[in-house]
């Protein structure tokens, strides 16, 4: 056959961390003792009252269509959770449910972009938001969030990149991949940029509730009224609640925003899943237990990650205060020798480690960051512990 494909989704990049996720799995199914540092999914089961909420759905005969943009039951209590916990005032018809944070980023920009519209993307960045701006006819355009500021831009260089074309800013934090936050003076300096230049911000909060070290998450879009309404919050339920797998996310914005996209979603989708949202609406107005001991348990790991790290020579690592990653420099193992190779890339090590050491890690030249690779420890600090030996074993033989 001849006929051609389309042109904008050949252009699509594969996830890598998917890539990475799924070969480690393969290699444990062929009975190899694989350490997999990739996946950004937690280890530890769904709680109970969550599972058995989706029961009693299907045993109650939940099982049906929904409105397209969820349930009013679920849109009231992610306004109840948004008022308690970000200081955020939202009413029903501002919020849309959707099947997981992808899928809410992707309502998001069919809703605002037309194209040609420049989406300013801070690098290090999740590998996914140029997809999608990308595939809803927006332009990428990136700034380098520089190391000795954290790996976070500043209201000066987004208002650099500003033009005309500009329509939004995607923000996120805590981050994927660096687990860095920004302070609220931060927030509040971009967000003065972001009002005086008229353009909305996408935050990006997925990672909200794991912040570390006494620091508390400051949604900017509750530094103001004027930034309020040029916000375009969303979120979700994988990380914090342990249900990767329900496909459970959500945004909220203003009401003529998030009418678009539940549009948008009711033609693409029709509605979530009916038994994810009954799932989702226990997950958020039942006992919060759970939330904080997994956000303990994940914060032991992370310090025991960076102490490990940072005791290893050659590489470093900016101390993560949010979500689950240690974002690592690879820079001066760049140019060293293994095995009589010459490393030239970060990439290059994430394969040596997986082929030598039965180590997956994920490289972030998708990130934007080709000299960086993202460690999980979303994993048991004993697993942590064996996949860092190997990794040290590897660096002390560099030559």
């Amino acid at each position: 056959m001849s006929l051609e494909l389309s042109s904008k989704a050949k252009k699509v990049k594969p996830s890598s961390t998917l890539a990475i996720t799924a070969k480690a799995k393969a290699m444990k199914a062929e009975g190899i003792d694989v350490v997999g540092f990739g996946a950004g999914e937690p280890d530890f089961d769904t709680p109970q009252y969550i599972k058995d909420a989706a029961i009693k759905a299907i045993n109650e005969g939940f099982t049906k269509y929904t409105t397209a943009s969820g349930t009013d039951e679920l849109k009231k209590a992610v306004c109840e959770k948004e008022l308690a916990y970000n200081h955020l005032q939202y009413a029903p018809n501002q919020v849309v449910i959707s099947n997981g944070g992808k899928h809410s980023l992707t309502n998001i920009f069919e809703a605002i972009l037309n194209p040609e519209d420049e989406v300013i993307i801070p690098i290090p960045y999740w590998l996914t938001y140029p997809e999608i701006v990308k595939l809803a006819d927006g332009v990428p355009v990136f700034i380098e969030g520089k190391k000795e500021n954290g790996y976070k831009i500043t209201a000066s260089e987004l208002e650099a990149a500003i033009t005309d074309k500009t329509k939004a800013l995607i923000l996120n934090t805590p981050s994927n991949p660096t687990g860095m936050i920004y302070s609220k003076e931060e927030l509040e300096d971009i967000a003065e940029v972001v009002v005086r230049k008229d353009i909305y911000v996408v935050a990006d909060e997925m990672y909200e509730y794991l912040v570390y070290e006494g620091n508390e998450h400051v949604s900017i879009a509750s530094l103001g009224d004027e930034i309020y309404k040029r916000t375009i919050t969303c979120s979700g339920l994988s990380k914090s609640y342990a249900m990767t797998g329900w496909r459970i996310g959500y945004a909220c914005a203003d009401a003529a925003i998030a009418k678009i996209m539940g549009s948008v979603q009711s033609h693409q989708t029709s509605n979530p899943n009916s038994i994810a949202q009954k799932a989702a609406f226990a997950a958020i107005t039942g006992p919060q237990d759970s939330l904080y001991s997994m956000k303990d348990e994940f914060d032991k790991r992370r310090v025991y990650m960076y102490d490990r790290i940072k005791a290893m020579p050659l590489v470093d690592c900016a101390k993560p205060l949010g979500a689950f990653y240690c974002f690592i420099d690879f820079s001066n193992v760049i140019g060293k020798k293994y095995k009589g190779e010459v490393i030239d890339s970060a990439a290059r090590v994430a394969e040596i480690l997986i082929q030598d050491y039965s180590v997956a890690v994920v490289p972030c030249a998708d990130f934007g960051s080709p000299a960086n690779i993202r460690l999980s420890y979303a994993i048991s600090i004993p697993t942590i512990e064996k996949g860092l030996d190997r990794i040290e074993e590897f660096l002390g033989i560099l030559e």
